[in-house]
């Protein structure tokens, strides 16, 4: 048995569509687990570029089975959009691509809601994009979400729309000011998406606990990064689901004890979008270099990422939180033209070495970052495939990475195409795959 979670061991961006892609090949389902589509995951195929929001990154191989979890919230209309636009490629997607029926969806006045609340806040904005996630998981927790079982209930889906909005245009329009919404014109709206999605729909710890115990391997994939978790990450800079291993779980009714390991994907360096802190961004010449080069521009909202050295603690937390068995490594031709490397090893505060990464907010937005100086190449890894190419110094640096973070590194990103990537001989990831 192989089924395996993949997720971003950083502050997200980190590049777990092709990662997804590129393993989905030795697995038969590929499921996400949590998120909306606010997560752009980028696959390149041979020049051809395909950006996926909902859709898992499996769904460009032939034969292969997607599917999106309860834990996801689900916009009707982005889902169906996503799926026009990959028939529109000569994807096949139905037959091959299931939702679960417990998913939660996204309605108009979520994204009302948190559109509203993100101008509130002012400086102290989170960052999201405002599309409704976090609004949806709010409804959600506090069991008045509608989910796509409720499609198939006319009766039941206009009582919960009516109820819901009611509340949601007094808050609208009481506390920011703005114009309240129509129930009867959303009710009509998502009645009229049950006819496009039933296709879709499945009980999906039903079918994917079917599939395992007929012997069929199962790719988790995860959105955002693991610093981005609710639970674990720099809260309240976060995102609204479990982003790390765990929420594979209960985003998709698996349980713990099918999951044979866990991979995580970092950058050779770290970005994040938004606000929250960063202890290694660069604000400067250099960090414009690495934003440029690495093409650091969200692929859902185009906003250009933050972007700072290799974040050791941040990136040694993930890897305890997920039991990491590996990482990937994503965008080391990136540094290629660096002459000097920094690398931070760990984070003083108040003249005192931190040994754990901080819960505390304002105690990461003041550690002073402890770097360690390393080699660069100054030489090309793009689109190297063998591990025999890359210079010394280029190995010297992942095996610098490694130490930090303890946890081996088994494939290599040297550039955003399916084959731009090294399997390193004898890594987990080699002998368990």
């Amino acid at each position: 048995m192989a089924n395996i979670v993949v997720i971003g061991a950083q502050w997200g961006d980190e590049g777990k569509g092709k990662i997804v892609d590129l393993l989905t090949e030795r697995f038969d389902i590929v499921a996400r687990y949590q998120g909306g589509h606010n997560a752009g995951h980028t696959v390149i195929v041979k020049g051809k570029k395909f950006v996926l929001h909902l859709i898992p990154s499996g769904i460009l191989h032939s034969g292969k089975v997607c599917l999106i979890g309860p834990g996801v919230v689900l916009d009707p209309k982005a889902f169906l959009s996503e799926v026009k636009m990959l028939e529109d490629e000569g994807i096949a997607v139905r037959g091959n691509l299931f939702i679960s029926n417990r998913a939660h969806l996204i309605l108009p006045y979520h994204r009302a809601v948190e559109t509203a609340a993100e101008a509130a806040r002012g400086d102290r904005k989170i960052g999201t994009t405002s599309r409704g996630i976090g609004p949806a998981y709010e409804d959600k927790t506090g069991r008045r979400g509608v989910r796509v079982v409720d499609l198939f209930d006319p009766e039941a889906l206009k009582e919960i729309i009516v109820t819901v909005t009611a509340e949601k245009n007094c808050l609208i329009q009481t506390l920011y000011k703005g114009e309240a919404l129509s129930a009867q014109a959303i009710y009509e709206e998502y009645l009229g998406y049950a006819a496009h999605l039933k296709e879709f729909v499945v009980d999906s710890a039903a079918y994917l606990n079917r599939q395992i115990r007929a012997g069929k391997k199962v790719l988790f994939e995860g959105a955002q990064g693991t610093l981005l978790d609710i639970d674990h990450g720099t809260y309240p800079y976060v995102t609204s689901s479990s982003a790390s291993a765990g929420g594979a779980c209960v985003g998709t009714g698996v349980a713990p004890s099918l999951i044979t390991g866990a991979i995580g994907i970092a950058k050779a360096y770290t970005t994040r979008v938004g606000s929250g802190p960063l202890p290694t961004e660069l604000n400067g010449n250099t960090g414009e270099i690495i934003r440029q080069r690495g093409a650091e521009y969200g692929a859902s909202t185009g906003r250009p990422r933050r972007c700072g050295w290799f974040d050791g603690p941040a990136t040694q937390y993930s890897a305890l939180l997920n039991n990491l068995q590996a990482i990937a490594l994503t965008k080391l031709d990136v540094l290629d033209e660096f002459a000097e490397i920094q690398v931070c090893t760990g984070y003083e505060y108040r003249g005192s070495k931190l040994r754990e990464f901080p819960a505390e907010i304002k105690v990461l937005e003041q550690v002073n970052p402890i770097y360690k100086t390393a080699g660069g190449w100054q030489s090309q890894t793009a689109g190297v495939s063998n591990y025999a190419d890359p210079p010394q110094r280029a190995k010297d640096y992942l095996k610098l990475l490694s130490d930090i973070t303890e946890t081996e590194f088994s494939f290599i990103s040297t550039g955003p195409d399916r084959d731009d990537t090294i399997v390193v001989p004898g890594s987990w990831i080699a002998k368990t795959l």
